[in-house]
């Protein structure tokens, strides 16, 4: 395990921090609830060279954060309790600006809105959930989803860019989704 500004790092009891898990926080820091998992591999990143207001990762409670994740929080990340990630997730909460072909992309800046994810959310292998995104409470994020608009509570999205491809109700319980992982 790898930290850096590790003062600025808050792990709750029981926190499980795997082989090769880098950790690195400014300037509000990263929290992790109680009884979490971040798995072999994973990278938490609040790095802030411009001074962003928001820069913070945040992970509630009972929660697992899956091999080789990567986790930009310049923009601010919400996770909340008993959230799943599978392995090659990226929650991205920057953007660059690009507008002005005249410019270069490096001189134009960035965006840094956060990322919110609810409680009892389901993220599955390789989906990308980009900056502004909220995920509601019970939501599944399919497989190789890229993220690019709020999700709402207990629904599956899919596909690049994700769209709802289900909504979930309590009278489906049963064995899991094909391909959803």
């Amino acid at each position: 395990v790898r930290l850096r500004f590790a003062d600025r790092i808050a792990l709750g009891r029981n926190v499980y921090l795997d082989h090769g898990v880098y950790l690195h926080a400014c300037p509000d820091g990263i929290r992790i609830g109680a009884n979490t998992f971040i798995m072999h591999g994973a990278v938490l990143h609040v790095y802030n060279f411009r001074n962003l207001p928001h820069a913070f990762i945040r992970i509630g409670r009972d929660s697992l954060i899956g091999e080789l994740n990567v986790l930009r929080g310049q923009g601010g990340i919400t996770i909340g309790d008993r959230v799943y990630t599978a392995p090659l997730v990226q929650l991205l909460a920057v953007n660059h600006v690009y507008q002005d072909p005249t410019r270069p992309m490096v001189e134009q800046g960035i965006t840094a809105q956060g990322i919110v994810v609810e409680d009892d959310v389901w993220i599955g292998a390789g989906a990308v959930i980009t900056d502004g995104v909220h995920i509601g409470r019970g939501a599944v994020v399919a497989a190789g989803a890229v993220v690019t608009q709020d999700v709402p509570p207990h629904t599956v999205v899919a596909g690049v860019p994700a769209r709802v491809v289900k909504t979930i109700d309590a009278g489906q319980a049963g064995p899991a989704a094909e391909g959803f992982y």
